[in-house]
């Protein structure tokens, strides 16, 4: 058995000491087993360690945890992560990591039965829109591809239009949950521009389907400069209410 860090527990530096100060809370998970979804892309399961149980009512779409990771040099590392498929009665979920190079994805591609992590959730939210969106507009990529399917199964009547960056070929085995009758997956390739081609073709794709002021829910997650030119614009350019639209920036590039 390992735990992230190696041996004892993960130090968490002054990140730790101040969500201590938010109350945020601690849990330990403990792996069940992991299967490589494409070349890029893993999913780990995971005991909740009593954090289903302590959310309670307050679970919710797009949920995430920050886990515990320590560098080459001993300092702590810190990422969030949508929990997937959660259980509260068995107290089961799964984690799904989009892999790259970092501390993070290592440690995911290594991840067996019996490893722990330790993790703290605090700051995690979501406001369900009111009225209820009569469409979702939803903008992301493979590391959000979680809280993408997780919002899907939240309103599983509601059609959708999905904007899906990818960056490698195997992407488009990527397991969205949409259903033909009523979800549109339009897939933008990254390429060198970043995120440029998946910005414009937002820009000239989203406006007619928004609908009437108010009718539709953007939410979108993807690296943290686009997801900071998509939203200015559409608050700004397009005068979508701040409860309309959900940011969040997921990577930087």
């Amino acid at each position: 058995m390992s735990v992230a860090s190696g041996a004892g527990k993960t130090a968490k530096g002054w990140e730790g000491v101040v969500l201590k100060l938010m109350r945020a809370k601690d849990f330990t998970f403990t792996v069940t087993g992991a299967e490589q979804v494409t070349e890029h892309f893993r999913r780990v399961h995971l005991s909740d360690g009593g954090l289903l149980a302590a959310a309670g009512e307050s679970l919710h779409p797009t949920m995430w945890v920050r886990l515990w990771f320590a560098a080459a040099d001993g300092k702590p590392h810190q990422r969030a992560y949508t929990l997937v498929d959660p259980d509260p009665a068995a107290g089961t979920f799964s984690l799904e990591f989009a892999l790259h190079d970092g501390v993070a994805s290592d440690w995911a591609r290594s991840a067996a039965a019996g490893d722990t992590i330790e993790a703290t959730i605090q700051g995690t939210g979501f406001t369900t829109p009111e009225p209820a969106p009569e469409r979702l507009l939803v903008i992301g990529d493979p590391a959000s591809l979680p809280a993408i399917n997780s919002l899907l199964d939240a309103f599983p009547d509601t059609p959708a239009t999905v904007w899906f960056e990818t960056q490698h070929a195997a992407d488009a085995a990527l397991p969205l949950r949409v259903h033909a009758d009523r979800h549109d997956v339009r897939r933008v390739e990254r390429g060198a521009g970043g995120g440029t081609a998946l910005t414009e073709r937002v820009r000239a794709e989203l406006p007619p389907l928004l609908g009437e002021a108010g009718s539709a829910y953007v939410w979108l997650a993807c690296d943290t400069t686009t997801t900071r030119t998509l939203t200015g614009w559409l608050r700004k350019d397009l005068a979508i209410p701040k409860g309309r639209v959900n940011g969040l920036g997921y990577w930087r590039p």
